[in-house]
Order: C-alpha cells, then sequence, then structure tokens
C-alpha cells in the first residue's frame, strides 16, 4: 500500500538542481490517437471504422479487413495484470534517475494486451483500470492502477510523474479580484496545495471578498498586475523560484464587435489583459518554471489558462473580446510547445458563459465560478491538457468537432 506522501524538506540551496529530461517522445501519427484522447482523459482503442476489429499499437491499416479508415473506439477500460516487472536498469535517462521502475502486460477484456506503467498497489493476475496519460514528453502512455481504490493512490510516485497534483506544491493565482480567482483559491487549498500565491492589482483599493480570500488556508496576497510589465518582473524576482503551478485567471470581458465600438481602445485593454498579460507572465516566470521540471515531490509541473469557448469560434456579440481569447490561446499553445522540454505541462480550461456582470443579459445555462474552479483542480489531478466546463461548452465542443462551418454560422446569427 502506498504510504502518504509527506512535505518535502527545506530544499538546501547549495544542492544542484536537477535538470528536467524526457522520456522516449517518438510516436507515429496513427498512435497520436491515443495523445488526443490522453489529452482529455478520454479512454479508448485504435479501432477499425470499417469492421470495428480493436488492435493495439495504432496501424495504419487495419489486421482484420486492410480499411486504412482507423480511429479510436470506446470500450471498456478494465483488465487484468498478467505479468509485472521492475526497470533497474534503463538506457533511457529519464528512467536510469527514477529506477526501480514498475511496468507490466495487462490483457484488456476488450481484447488486445497492452505494456503499461503499473501503480504500486497492482498485484499479478489481480484486476486494474487502465488509462492512456500524457507523460512528461507529452505523449500517450498506458497507466494501470487497481480496479478498486487504494489507500493514497494519488501519492504513488510514478502516477505523480504523469499528474499535475497540487498536493505539496506552491500555486501562483494571477487575479484574486475576481469571484473566479477566489474559486481557484479555495479548491487549491482544499487540494492540499501548500502556499496558493494570490495576485491583486492595486492592493491598496478594497474589493468584494477581500476578507473571504484572506482566511483561506495557506494563501498569501501578493501585488501583481499583469498589465504591467514591472508588477510582473518584480514578483518574479520574489517568488519565481518557489512556484510550481501558475493558473492564469485573468479576464476583461466587454461586449460589442468590431463595427460598434468607437476607437481602439477597449480591444487594447483585453489584449492587454488576455495576450499582453499571458506573455509578460510567460517571460517572467516560464524559465525558472522550465529549468524547475524534475526539481523533487514539488516540481514545477503545470501552466493552467482559462479561456471562453469563443476563442475556439468568435462569437460576433462579444466580438472583438473573442479575438483578444484567440490570441491569447494562439500564445498558449506556443507556449506549450516551449514548456514541454521542461516536463512543465500547459492546461486549457475552456468555459461558457459566466455567471459574471457582464454575461448577466444572457440565458441560462452558465456556469457557475466554483465549477470552474473544481475543474481546474481535476485537470491537474488527472493530468489532462484540456477540460471543457458546463454544457455550453460541452455542446459547443461537440458541434465544433462534427461541423465547424455549421457552428460558425449559428454562433453568428
Amino acid at each position: 500500500m502506498v504510504e502518504p506522501l509527506l512535505p518535502p524538506k527545506r530544499k538546501n540551496p547549495l544542492k544542484r538542481t536537477r535538470l528536467p529530461v524526457s522520456p522516449p517522445d517518438i510516436r507515429s501519427r496513427q498512435s497520436h490517437l491515443l495523445t488526443a484522447a490522453a489529452a482529455e482523459g478520454r479512454f479508448g482503442m485504435p479501432g477499425c471504422l470499417e469492421c470495428g476489429a480493436v488492435h493495439y499499437p495504432a496501424r495504419d491499416a487495419c489486421p482484420n479487413c486492410l480499411s486504412s479508415r482507423i480511429g479510436l473506439i470506446a470500450c471498456s477500460d478494465r483488465g487484468t495484470l498478467a505479468e509485472a516487472t521492475a526497470v533497474e536498469v534503463s538506457n533511457n535517462v529519464y528512467f536510469r534517475e527514477r529506477s526501480p521502475w514498475r511496468v507490466g502486460l495487462v490483457t484488456l477484456d476488450a481484447g488486445p494486451g497492452v505494456v503499461a506503467h503499473l501503480h504500486a498497489d497492482c498485484v499479478v493476475r489481480g484486476r486494474v483500470k487502465l488509462a492512456w496519460t500524457l507523460d512528461r514528453s507529452g505523449n500517450a502512455v498506458a497507466f494501470a492502477t487497481p480496479e478498486t481504490p487504494s489507500a493514497n493512490m494519488e501519492d504513488d510516485r510514478q502516477i505523480r510523474e504523469m499528474t499535475l497534483d497540487p498536493k505539496h506544491r506552491r500555486v501562483l493565482i494571477t487575479d484574486g479580484r475576481t469571484a473566479l480567482g477566489q474559486a481557484v483559491a479555495k479548491a487549491l487549498s482544499a487540494a492540499g496545495a501548500a502556499i496558493v500565491f494570490v495576485g491583486i492589482a492595486d492592493p491598496w483599493k478594497p474589493f468584494a471578498g477581500q476578507d473571504r480570500l484572506a482566511a483561506i488556508a495557506g494563501v498569501q496576497i501578493m501585488p501583481l498586475d499583469i498589465t504591467d510589465t514591472e508588477s510582473v518582473r518584480e514578483l518574479a524576482d520574489e517568488i519565481g523560484g518557489r512556484v510550481d503551478i501558475v493558473v492564469n485567471t485573468a479576464e476583461h470581458i466587454r461586449p460589442g464587435g468590431l463595427l460598434d465600438r468607437n476607437g481602439v481602445n477597449l480591444a487594447r485593454e483585453e489584449l492587454d489583459s488576455g495576450y499582453l498579460g499571458l506573455l509578460r507572465l510567460a517571460q517572467a516566470f516560464g524559465p525558472a518554471m522550465k529549468f524547475r521540471g524534475a526539481d523533487g515531490v514539488n516540481s514545477a509541473c503545470a501552466w493552467v489558462n482559462v479561456f471562453s469557448i469563443y476563442a475556439q469560434m468568435p462569437w460576433p456579440a462579444y466580438g472583438a473580446y473573442s479575438a483578444a481569447q484567440a490570441a491569447m490561446l494562439g500564445a498558449s499553445m506556443s507556449l506549450r510547445g516551449e514548456l514541454r522540454s521542461g516536463g512543465v505541462r500547459v492546461v486549457h480550461i475552456f468555459t461558457g458563459p459566466t455567471e459574471d456582470e457582464w454575461f448577466q443579459p444572457l440565458p441560462p445555462p452558465k456556469v457557475a465560478h466554483g465549477q470552474i474552479a473544481n475543474a481546474v483542480v481535476d485537470a491537474l489531478r488527472r493530468g489532462i491538457e484540456e477540460a471543457w466546463v458546463g454544457d455550453v461548452a460541452q455542446d459547443f465542443r461537440e458541434r465544433l468537432q462534427q461541423n465547424a462551418k455549421a457552428l460558425e454560422r449559428e454562433v453568428g446569427q
């Protein structure tokens, strides 16, 4: 049984920080079917869309009927652990530094056998649950856990290499003035974060929820204005080497399209807090996080950005805001590529209209801020890259995949 994870000891500043290295990252194009599933926390197996035959590993053609129509087929994620071993010596630097490393052969109820990384509580001939997870190189790997959850499962040494659990980690939330930022701070504190740094622009100015925010266990209020380069740099100089997770909750929502605005001042403010704000944060905090991607129990591991679903497809009624969100999304995807080599994962949380004064005229359903905060914690614990929060966002995602042009017309009506 896995022992509870204890808070890490104070780091000796004279000791060398272990540099991040990646596990093997070469994958075929077909294998990225599994990467897409792992990024969203879905399970399925490569299979033929013609005859329905399930196979593994992913192939360019069906071994049963030779069809080239290969896709991800939903199936049971349960199976039996046939054999297990521990790798003591590896030619790969990543696994050599983390040996011994448990792996085993899982025979799925759906048929195929899969070589998987193993949770410490998995036993040979025991029932297991298989999941596709993202490793430190950003690719999908199979990870098996006991079918029946055991105590302290999330504290397993190997599973923490795949997930981004905030337990004992130090988190920076970029905007605590908003209801969203305050909800995220509360959720991360409850999830076991050691310290929750909460940025506040103009800390001398009172704001709603200030006392409740300060009363949350582990919260430290810090001066931070992401529209001010000097403010961001000063905070990075103070705590940049200690931040393990960044959650960017900054928002600047205003209605209006491109034609019904006079001038570009509002658009400049939206870009300043969205795209340019992310750019300032990335330049100030990104290099240190990338360097600390293998820094022990509380290594740097995640950067979370919260987006509107209209970053994916603009809504003319909020056209300028949608454009600013799209610019921020593009920057975030570039940031994902730059941080990947350091083992730091960039997580996107997409949400529909929120319970916010700027979306007040819109009819329900809307997304509560607490719901988004819970989605942030869930994404970190599962190690996924993409999460869609609320009924509107889920419907939006499905229609975007089915027919993007039809969605464009419907959103633009």
